[in-house]
């Protein structure tokens, strides 16, 4: 935690005495002392990276799958979800650099590869910065809760998120994920119908992955964060950083939210070096 001073002048009995009154910075003070602004924007190399990054995962898991070497496929899958994951977590906050229309399209495909509904997260996510860590933040609840307990509450978090989109969100967001649960349905159903066993292993992990998420994109970087919730959990180490595809700049990304994921190496940078007394909880 960093705090700044304000230095009150006291006259008393002829001798000046100092008291200088702490108190921790809040949201506003770190975004005015850190130069962000310019990070928001996107070269074209680095929009083509944003946009395509998933395609060499899901294609290498997929053939591997196909041949039948599940065990080998694994590990592409997992590096699959993780970039997706990635990937639609900058198109909730229109960081991917395209227009809304791509951006929409990207949510709506990375929903029936990944089987849930990108829209019904988006907006318990963007309901997760507004109310962090409060009664009304669905998407945090389990920050709160043992790391074991986040990783059972996983299913019942990804109903959760449905459920809460389908009865308080607005039109638009209703008509999205209603939409994206439909074809995940139509593409489920297929690949039963037609007995695509690699698609059917996918479709297996992906699920998993869902019912993880609770633990993986929630409590790992959340949780013992009450007291100051707007300061989540960071990374530091480059190996780590790298193997996890800089997801992990947790803290970077709720203090500076339309930065791209790209951009968040050298946003940690920035803070590092303006608020070196910043408290940095590390994930792992």
């Amino acid at each position: 935690m960093v705090f700044t001073g304000k230095l009150i002048n006291l006259l008393a009995d002829g001798v000046y005495l100092y008291r200088i009154t702490l108190y921790p910075m809040n949201h506003t003070d770190i975004q005015r002392k850190v130069d962000w602004k310019d990070l928001r924007h996107l070269t074209v190399p680095e929009m083509l990276i944003e946009n395509n990054l998933t395609i060499p995962w899901l294609l290498v898991s997929w053939v591997l799958a196909w041949k039948g070497y599940y065990l080998a496929a694994l590990p592409f899958s997992a590096f699959f979800f993780l970039t997706a994951l990635r990937q639609v977590h900058n198109g909730f906050h229109q960081s991917l650099g395209t227009h809304k229309r791509l951006t929409w399209l990207s949510l709506f495909l990375n929903s029936v590869l990944m089987m849930a509904s990108m829209n019904a997260v988006k907006y318990n996510h963007i309901r997760h910065h507004k109310y962090c860590l409060s009664e009304e933040d669905y998407e945090g609840k389990s920050a709160s809760m043992s790391w074991y307990g986040a990783i059972l509450y996983g299913p019942v978090h990804m109903f959760h998120i449905h459920r809460v989109t389908l009865q308080t969100a607005n039109k638009k967001y209703v008509r999205n994920t209603l939409l994206e649960l439909s074809a995940i349905t139509v593409f489920a159903t297929t690949v039963f119908l037609l007995d695509l066993h690699f698609l059917i292993y996918h479709i297996i992990v992906m699920l998993t992955g869902e019912c993880l998420m609770a633990f993986f994109a929630v409590w790992t970087v959340h949780h013992d964060t009450t007291e100051t919730p707007e300061l989540a959990r960071t990374q530091r180490g480059t190996w780590k950083n790298k193997l996890t595809f800089s997801m992990f700049y947790h803290l970077e990304h709720h203090l500076f939210p339309a930065v791209p994921t790209i951009k968040l190496p050298e946003l940690a940078k920035r803070i590092d070096a303006v608020l070196p007394d910043l408290e940095k909880k590390q994930t792992f």
